[in-house]
């Protein structure tokens, strides 16, 4: 090219001054290249060592868990002899046919039959060495097969906390003594406590279970989904698709923002005072709505939790659709709440159901607010219905680290295994959907 043709750039004082090229091997610029090489190895270093130690945490965790918890699946059963001619209880065939047989063999005397038997077999105190529930499975084996009432049978009875800790070495001096007997002459056995995944609350460690306080939690997340999704997801339509952009609508954004970030127990506080409070409104007193302790009321609590962390998440999925899609759609004649629900919505929803289920989790494991809607009542029984008094994991969990018993510390972990499993899939839930739906642009 010719100079001739090449305009001449004017040149004045504000203009930088030309720079000569950059001498790489000189001291001080080594000096930098080597600060900033330093700078990046100090880097990869924290970042590696904040991975080392949150996976430290989680591993400490989970040995802890499953080291104590494992004991919780399993429970030690003692043999006992039942000779019921010599008992003779005053039970007939026709009552033991009849829906009345639990009541008429728990009116002829079998607990404390069953207990008497454990005494004469183990000595003064052997009463002592079996479950207090372990009349139920001599009852359940009368009822399944009345004719054992005529002759002599042997049980495999669940053992009582203190056998139980002295099989392992632990409790009182006497009763590990007392296990190394029976263990010694048979008489003990080991097998998986399947009563722990069907029962529910009781005082005795031996007989609780976590069937009640897992199907108040199911019941509890059923109504925080029901509430929590459709509301969460249409608000979020609204506000990124149809909403003006004026101060209020940045006014209402801001305040979803922060009630994202707002303590959970100040949505306890928040249910108790609307679904479980009283006014007095012209001087009629109204309230409460709704019963206490019920799964209903955890649930619309826990949904009132979470709705913010769905519009935003929701919001996020629905901005990321091009808006090519959009376009195209209304190219074709789509009404716009077709460009909505046909396209967008449909193509969001990876992006909002992984944000739903992520929120679902977190309110899974929440319990402050659950204790402040009264759901921390002992349950005995599996709740019915929405409406029923029920119980959560997370506050079941709560409930026995508080008992003094060791045999509550091992179910107590054995609970948080449980609890574990369950965030683990719906966190497994979430990843699957969302590699499955995910479209790349």
């Amino acid at each position: 090219m010719s100079s001739t043709i090449v305009p001449t750039v004017p040149t004045g004082a504000h203009e930088p001054a030309e720079r000569a090229p950059t001498d790489w091997r000189t001291q001080s610029m080594q000096k930098r290249i080597r600060r900033r090489y330093a700078a990046e190895r100090r880097f990869r270093f924290f970042g590696m060592a904040a991975v080392v130690l949150s996976a430290a945490f989680l591993a400490f965790l989970l040995v802890t868990m499953v080291a104590q918890g494992w004991r919780g699946f399993t429970r030690t059963d003692i043999a006992i002899e039942m000779n019921f001619p010599a008992i003779a209880l005053p039970v007939t065939a026709a009552q033991l046919r009849s829906p009345a047989a639990d009541l008429a063999l728990a009116g002829a005397g079998l607990e404390n039959a069953v207990k008497a038997a454990a005494a004469q077999q183990f000595g003064e105190g052997g009463d002592d060495f079996i479950s207090d529930r372990a009349w139920v499975k001599v009852r359940d084996a009368i009822k399944a097969d009345p004719a054992i009432l005529t002759r002599t049978v042997r049980f495999a009875v669940p053992a009582s906390t203190k056998i139980d800790q002295g099989t392992r070495n632990g409790g009182e001096p006497e009763f590990r003594a007392a296990a190394a007997r029976l263990q010694a002459a048979g008489l003990l056995s080991r097998s998986f406590n399947g009563n722990f995944l069907t029962a529910s609350d009781s005082t005795d460690p031996v007989a609780v279970g976590i069937w009640g306080a897992l199907k108040g939690s199911l019941l509890t997340m059923a109504v925080t989904f029901l509430i929590a999704f459709p509301v969460g997801v249409l608000s979020a339509i609204y506000l990124e698709e149809y909403a003006p952009r004026n101060r209020w609508t940045d006014l209402i954004e801001v305040s979803i923002n922060n009630l994202a970030a707002v303590p959970s127990i100040i949505f306890g506080l928040l249910g108790l005072a609307v679904f479980l409070g009283s006014w007095q409104i012209g001087g009629v007193t109204v309230g409460p709505l709704l019963p206490r302790s019920a799964a209903l009321v955890g649930g619309l609590t826990l949904a009132l939790m979470i709705m913010p962390v769905i519009v935003i998440a929701s919001r996020n999925a629905i901005k990321a659709v091009p808006p090519s899609i959009r376009d195209a759609a209304l190219g074709i004649g789509a009404s716009p709440i077709q460009v909505v629900f046909h396209h967008v919505l449909p193509l969001a929803m990876p992006g909002i159901l992984t944000g739903t289920i992520i929120g679902m989790a977190r309110a899974l494991g929440e319990t402050a607010p659950l204790l402040l809607i009264g759901m921390r009542a002992f349950m005995v029984t599996p709740p019915g219905g929405f409406t029923d008094p029920a119980t959560v994991l997370p506050v079941q969990i709560f409930l026995w680290s508080d008992e003094v018993s060791r045999g509550f510390v091992e179910k107590t972990s054995a609970a948080i295994l449980v609890l574990l499993a369950f965030l683990l899939a719906m966190n497994g839930l979430a990843i699957y959907l969302r590699n499955k739906f995910e479209t790349r642009w």
